[in-house]
């Protein structure tokens, strides 16, 4: 069962986030970050994929500070509208929202959080700045590049793609060297990977990046 709702955070700003909701009793919450095309079909299907496993997702509209309701796909100008919004909005502000969907998703017991994308930058911003999770997640987080001297306060694993232009492996290992203690899974692949909407979409890495997470969150969210 899933649904569109409204949270509130702690500024005040109301957030419209979708919620995927497991067919029983949840086994813990996750929460989904979305690329820079918004909480579109790819997303929403990543959230539901998490409540057939289980879980009560949770993928907040990030965008709605700069555009209410915004999602688009993955042709023509799409990517240039994403990444001129992603320029409106302040990184402190994506946190606040998601606090407010992780403080949402603790009804579910232990949190998690997944990240593709932009979202793969703040979910490891997430998992240096923000209190409540268990277990974190990043996809392919070009700007997580920028933050690797953060280090992540509670488990965290990355996953990145080798032909991904716009993530020259050089950074990934820079990743690498300044959290040794953070798992870095990289794939034959290009970046948007894991999203079967993309002409880069790639079935084997997403299969496998997926298999891994989901172990990862079995193990610290519980079975």
């Amino acid at each position: 069962m899933s649904e569109t709702i409204l949270l509130k955070t702690k500024d005040g700003f109301d957030i419209s986030v979708y919620v995927a909701r497991p067919a029983g009793k949840p086994r813990g919450g996750v929460v989904v970050l979305q690329e820079i095309f918004g909480v579109n079909s790819h997303i929403r299907s990543v959230a539901d994929l998490y409540a057939s496993h289980g879980y009560l997702a949770i993928a907040p509209a990030l965008f709605d500070r700069a555009e209410k309701g915004f999602e688009v796909g993955y042709t023509g100008e799409d990517a240039q509208k994403g990444m001129a919004l992603v320029g409106q909005i302040k990184r402190e502000k994506s946190l606040l929202d998601i606090a407010a969907a992780i403080d949402y998703a603790k009804q579910a017991g232990k949190v998690g959080l997944v990240g593709f994308c932009w979202g793969g930058t703040l979910a490891y911003a997430s998992a240096c700045q923000l209190s409540g999770l268990s277990a974190v997640v990043g996809y392919y987080g070009g700007g997580i590049v920028a933050l690797k001297d953060e280090t992540p306060q509670v488990p965290t694993i990355l996953h990145f793609g080798e032909l991904d232009k716009h993530i020259p492996m050089e950074g990934v290992n820079l990743v690498k060297a300044a959290q040794p203690k953070v798992p870095v899974y990289v794939y034959h692949a290009d970046h948007g990977f894991n999203c079967d909407q993309r002409g880069s979409y790639d079935k084997p890495s997403a299969e496998l990046a997926r298999t891994r997470t989901l172990e990862f969150f079995a193990s610290h969210l519980g079975q």
